[in-house]
């Protein structure tokens, strides 16, 4: 038995283990990992390889950067701040929550944003009494459609980007209106599956309009502190094409400037390690897919039954690509591909090809909990909180999003390009 089969079989059974959720996904990867590693005698220069660093770099600093600034008690502020303003109204709520998770996944990326919203959520869930899960779920959408519309958003587009010399402004030109319209409808789609869950008693919602805000931040030169360190990262973040720093450095470095202030051992026990090693027996159990071809495999087939023909080979990288996006991470079926649609330059323009995949590789990671990174974080830190968002759960919003989404990026493509 090859390795290819052998890879694949591992890949499967670990994420049928994973939807099943009988164990910890954290331990269902980790265990697919070791295995792939036993199996395949993988010298630790390759495992190594397989891991992306700068996405485990980025949400170790993120972790500790979010953590040090609330103790300062300003996401309690905001929170607050956003109940007074909807008057208490989960409904007004959630579309807000919607769009500041749409628009920052869009400047910064998606990964940065929720460990940013996560603690502003809770604060309005616990003042409402209410379950915060559809607030959670509607931000995991929003992440990932935001991270859509621009070259930062999202790392499939980034590697996009770079591998087709397309520009911030030209994702911005091609993306952005799209993004909005499937948005606004997922959104407005969301507020009425949710509607009986987003309930709060009129008395409730009056003592919450009247909360009284001042005594909220309960360490002030902390949250200053933290506040010009948080401000400068995501100022560095948003001027990545100019300083060409990458963004896990910057968190690193603002990560590291608070850590001075504080005791190490105690910050390092707030971050969410089991997150953290659930991506990385990801990257190893994927990366070893990959590397045997398996990727590269699928891709292929995808690409051959088009014959040729640009409006089906677009079409088909779309919702192939939302497919595999689904189940596998995006970052290595996004690199496979990239090759493969620069192959095809010789018989079409492959222009319309590379949107094809930055729609279909980005907003693919909607129909499943364990599609994008914004969508782990969400669902592991769910469970600090005293709740679950269940693959099935997710699955019975999150395909029904992803469907709408591929509609809508189809309707786009034919417009744009093929009309």
């Amino acid at each position: 038995m090859n390795m290819l089969v052998i890879s694949s079989l591992i890949l499967i059974i670990s994420y049928l283990f994973i939807a099943w959720e009988k164990f910890p996904k954290t331990t269902v990867a980790m265990l697919g990992a070791a295995l792939m590693l036993m199996i395949d005698h993988t010298p630790a220069a390759k495992v190594f390889a397989h891991i992306d660093f700068a996405v485990i770099f980025l949400l170790i600093s993120m972790m500790i950067i979010v953590h040090i600034t609330s103790r300062s008690g300003v996401f309690n502020w905001l929170g607050i701040e956003m109940l007074k303003h909807t008057k208490g109204s989960p409904k007004l709520i959630l579309f807000s929550l919607a769009m500041f998770t749409a628009f920052f996944s869009a400047l910064l990326d998606n990964v940065t944003t929720v460990v940013l919203i996560l603690p502003i959520t809770y604060t309005i869930a616990r003042e409402l009494k209410i379950d915060p899960i559809p607030f959670l779920i509607t931000e995991i959408i929003a992440s990932n459609i935001g991270g859509t519309a621009t070259l930062i958003g999202d790392p499939p587009n980034i590697i996009i980007g770079s591998a087709a010399g397309l520009t911030f402004m030209d994702f911005v030109r091609e993306l952005t209106p799209v993004i909005i319209i499937i948005l606004i409808i997922s959104v407005l789609v969301l507020l009425y599956m949710f509607r009986k869950d987003l309930q709060s008693s009129v008395e409730l919602m009056e003592k919450v309009a009247c909360l009284d805000n001042s005594k909220t931040i309960t360490n002030k030169p902390l949250m200053i502190r933290s506040l010009i360190v948080l401000l400068l990262v995501i100022a560095g973040f948003m001027l990545h094409e100019i300083i060409h720093i990458d963004a896990y450095v910057i968190a690193l470095f603002g990560a590291s400037i608070l850590m001075l202030f504080e005791t190490p051992r105690q910050v390092m026990h707030e971050v969410e390690w089991t997150t953290i090693f659930f991506f990385i027996g990801l990257f190893i159990i994927i990366g070893s897919f990959a590397e045997h071809g398996g990727v590269k495999l699928l891709a292929s087939q995808v690409l051959t039954l088009t014959q040729g023909d640009q409006k089906s080979t677009a079409m088909l990288i779309l919702w192939a690509s939302g497919v595999f996006s689904a189940i596998i991470d995006n970052i290595p079926y996004t690199v496979t591909m990239v090759p493969l649609i620069n192959e095809l330059k010789a018989s079409m323009d492959v222009y319309p090809l590379w949107w094809s995949l930055s729609l279909g590789a980005c907003l693919g990671g909607n129909a499943t909990i364990i599609g994008a990174a914004a969508n782990v974080i969400i669902a592991e830190s769910a469970h600090a909180f005293g709740c679950k968002i269940s693959f099935w759960r997710f699955l019975k919003y999150g395909l029904l999003i992803t469907f709408i989404s591929f509609v809508i990026s189809s309707i786009f493509l034919y417009i744009r390009f093929f009309q």
